[in-house]
């Protein structure tokens, strides 16, 4: 397998060192729009089957020709997702099979943003789910940490816990620390902005609906030492692509913020800093929310000023294989000292890269088959769980009693 890495940033570096440990891949190309940090990026592998070029993720036409000249595979998307379009289509255009992380953007209702929903995270790519199969290519989908693993937890759960499921609901939390800093988000700032901010959407009764930013609060105790958290309904592709293939009666996505943190946001949308279309300054145009990303640390230079642990995980309820009821949370937990000594990069990018590498390498061996557009769902967990805990880092498993309380 040749693989196309589009992005070097702080995911697309942990890639690197994740990926080489392994055998299963002939080349990976890192590819980024600063040709500085795409070499840097592939010079932390020391290792012959990286090279890097530099190239333009909105450009469809040069990432085509790129996917040609280097005789690529796949193409690994690891920017941010305002270009999952033109790298999804470029790879479609290339014959080549593709991977994100974050899928299409979607777009509020217009008339009731927070109760119907408008266009959806994904829409965009399932629309192309007959072109991919007609190409005979797989385009995985949603394929990071959440959305992905927890996605994995969730088929897992569906075809070894339980025989009906009420309720599935993906819980994200952390105790990390950044020193240093008053406000320094622990991921790409534009992507937390884009989810946080959007109606999020929820599964309920066969159907979806949208609710208001930051609703339905409730206090979940992450496992190993991390504890109790306040977490918020958010928009995320997991309530999209969970009930495609799952059967569930109820899906949700809750991130744990923080009061800070959702205060910040606020403020954002309130002075219309969260916004992405250009507005002019002096001689220049340019979008705010890039302004608050380039105002702020990148995410990826604060390892070593970040303590603590990160937890993604999935919570179901329902009735289990016996009949009886059942509440579970299947979980991954991150400790920044360990990921920033073994591979040097923090713990919430590390976690969130070294999932599609997992799922590359089930491709790359054909465990994992399939054509067209799918999700995580769509593979059986065991082999993914199974590899996960041979790269070095294991899930867990706790059946929950009075750990969750409203």
């Amino acid at each position: 397998m040749r693989i196309l890495l589009v992005g070097a940033g702080g995911v697309g570096s942990a890639v690197v060192p994740i990926a080489a440990r392994r055998d299963f891949f002939e080349h990976i190309v890192v590819a980024d729009s600063k040709q500085d940090r795409a070499a840097e990026a592939a010079a932390k592998a020391g290792d012959a089957r990286f090279s890097a070029i530099q190239l333009d993720a909105s450009d469809r036409a040069a990432v085509v020709a790129a996917l040609r000249e280097h005789r690529c595979d796949v193409l690994f998307n690891a920017v941010d997702p305002r270009f999952t379009m033109p790298l999804f289509e470029a790879a479609l255009e290339a014959g080549a099979h593709y991977l994100d992380m974050a899928m299409s953007l979607s777009r509020p209702h217009p008339r009731a943003p927070y109760e119907l929903t408008g266009v959806k995270l994904g829409d965009e790519q399932f629309a192309k789910d007959a072109e991919w199969r007609a190409g005979g290519k797989l385009a995985l989908v949603g394929m990071g940490v959440e959305p992905g693993l927890a996605d994995v937890f969730a088929r897992y759960a569906a075809d070894h816990l339980f025989e009906s499921i009420e309720e599935l609901g993906v819980r994200d939390g952390s105790n990390l620390v950044v020193e240093g800093y008053d406000f320094a988000p622990t991921f790409s700032i534009w992507t937390t902005i884009e989810e946080c901010l959007n109606p999020p959407v929820v599964w309920e009764d066969g159907g979806w609906r949208t609710t208001e930013p930051f609703s339905e609060p409730e206090v979940f105790d992450f496992p190993e030492g991390i504890g109790p958290v306040e977490c918020v309904n958010v928009e995320h592709e997991e309530v999209l692509l969970v009930p495609r293939w799952i059967d569930a009666k109820r899906v949700t996505f809750k991130y744990g913020l923080g009061e800070e943190f959702i205060g910040v946001l606020k403020t954002l949308h309130k002075l219309g800093l969260d916004g992405t279309d250009k507005v002019r300054v002096g001689d220049e145009e340019v979008a705010p929310r890039d302004v608050v990303a380039a105002s702020l640390p990148d995410p990826a230079t604060l390892g070593e000023r970040m303590r603590g642990k990160t937890c993604a995980g999935t919570w179901v309820k329902g009735t289990g294989k016996d009949g009886r009821p059942r509440e579970v949370y299947l979980y991954h937990v991150v400790d920044n000292a360990w990921s920033m000594r073994e591979y040097g990069a923090q713990a919430v990018v590390w976690q969130t890269a070294i999932h599609p590498v997992v799922a590359l390498e089930l491709v790359a061996r054909g465990v994992w088959r399939g054509e067209g557009v799918l999700g995580p769902e769509a593979f059986d967990a065991v082999p993914f769980l199974d590899l996960l805990t041979e790269y070095g880092s294991p899930w867990g498993l706790r059946e929950q009693t009075a750990s969750r309380a409203a």
